[in-house]
């Protein structure tokens, strides 16, 4: 492997955490917007690793909330690059439920997330990632399938966009 390609577990970060009273919504779970939140700020320390240049948020893929996560939890986030463009990466985050008293885990939410590399205010190149393990390989392949399909969401958010603006316009 060169200084160009990079492995996927060069960039994995991992942060665990304590479920507080006051982390939690009415329905005593977590608040979403907490998870989101930790979600974007450990895949920007997975996109700077990997890039070892300042980054910023692109997008953030929509979030699957696939179980609850309660205050008998502490919860784990991982990320790690999975795939790159000229200077774009694409980060994969998961979230780890863990009963405290029981230790069953469960993965609580998932997402890929968008990051783009600056230099000088502008994109900066990133080096390539390498997949290694089954696990990096498939969702790698999961990455690339949705960066394709990014580019019609692109358009159509755009659309949305010039739809609203008109709004905007004829308000004022």
């Amino acid at each position: 492997m060169t200084v160009e390609q990079i492995p996927c577990s060069v960039s994995r970060v991992v942060k665990s955490q304590h479920i507080f009273p006051n982390d939690l919504n009415n329905h005593y779970t977590l608040f979403g917007g907490k998870i989101v939140a930790d979600m974007d700020m450990i895949a920007s320390l997975s996109a700077t690793k990997h890039s070892r240049k300042p980054c910023v948020t692109a997008s953030i893929d929509h979030v699957d909330f696939i179980e609850p996560v309660t205050e008998e939890d502490f919860i784990s986030y991982e990320s790690f690059v999975v795939l790159t463009g000229k200077s774009s990466m694409i980060i994969f985050v998961k979230v780890i439920a863990e009963n405290l008293i029981t230790g069953v885990k469960r993965i609580a939410a998932t997402s890929f997330l968008t990051f783009v590399a600056l230099e000088d205010g502008k994109p900066a190149t990133v080096p390539k990632v390498v997949a290694q393990t089954e696990e990096e390989k498939s969702l790698q392949a999961i990455a690339l399938e949705r960066k394709n399909n990014k580019r019609t969401q692109i358009e159509q958010s755009k659309s949305v966009a010039k739809i609203l603006s008109k709004t905007l316009r004829s308000s004022n």
